[in-house]
């Protein structure tokens, strides 16, 4: 079993010790783990920040203390250093290459907002919406996201809480799914959202992905160490698939930093 999507105390929403992710995942039969807590961006105005992520001054102890215990814990799981990032036009480029340059190994895409956050207009997509502008923003915004090639695979990407007719729903999130895959990418079953009954996993996305046969990846989104011990979780997620005809697939790793 295989997890690349793991948060630290330093997005602020998240609990426990870094060691005590690995030591929890080790336990739960967890051979390969990828450390992708929430990015920091690179706002160009100093008096915005998220609530959510870490900030850039955090990076270096972040990223040191990742690498301190993979090399301690080698002879007894994989361990990879990686971050869930947005596709903001505007902060993309500078951001990625900044964490790069700090030594990333890897990005998940994490869709959370559309535009560049701090606009105007800007929208959280978590949140209800009968707008189907800031729906296809969310697929188009995300699409050109993994059009990067920067990902290793898009995170929660039924998060968009649409709350509009079921047809329209379909309609875009079929075309989104057949884009997803067109560019070679897995979608995630996040099992923070299945645990917590949000809006995501829906089940009418994970309908349209049986019948695109998308390539699917099971997330913990692990933000305590304590998620890694829930086997039951993740096994009702299995089961939950393979009723719809899903397989879930052993992602295996590649680096999709630019300088590995």
């Amino acid at each position: 079993m295989k997890n690349y999507h793991t948060h630290t105390t330093r997005c602020r929403h998240a609990f426990g010790k870094d060691r005590d992710y690995i030591e929890k995942a080790i336990k739960a039969g967890i051979t390969e783990l990828g450390f992708s807590d929430h990015a920091p961006m690179l706002f160009p105005d100093e008096k915005y920040y998220s609530t959510f992520r870490m900030y850039p001054n955090q990076v270096d102890d972040y990223i040191n203390s990742v690498n301190l215990l993979r090399e301690e814990y080698k002879d007894r799981i994989k361990i990879h250093l990686g971050f869930e990032i947005e596709y903001l036009p505007e902060l993309f480029e500078k951001t990625s290459e900044w964490l790069e340059e700090k030594g990333a190994e890897y990005f998940i895409l994490g869709q959370h907002f559309t535009n560049n956050e701090y606009d105007k207009g800007s929208f959280y997509c978590g949140s209800k919406s009968y707008s189907k502008k800031d729906f296809d923003k969310y697929i188009n915004q995300a699409l050109d996201g993994l059009k990067t090639g920067r990902f290793l695979y898009i995170a929660h990407p039924d998060l968009f809480n649409f709350k509009g007719s079921t047809k329209i729903y379909i309609e875009k999130m079929t075309y989104f799914c057949t884009e997803i895959k067109k560019l070679g990418f897995p979608v995630e079953f996040n099992l923070l959202g299945f645990a917590q009954n949000r809006n995501y996993p829906d089940r009418r996305f994970w309908k349209i992905v049986s019948e695109v046969k998308n390539d699917v990846v099971i997330g913990f989104d692990a933000h305590s160490p304590e998620v890694f011990q829930n086997r039951k979780i993740y096994d009702d997620a299995v089961a939950y698939l393979q009723n719809l005809g899903i397989t879930p697939i052993e992602l295996e790793f590649r680096a999709t930093a630019k300088n590995k």
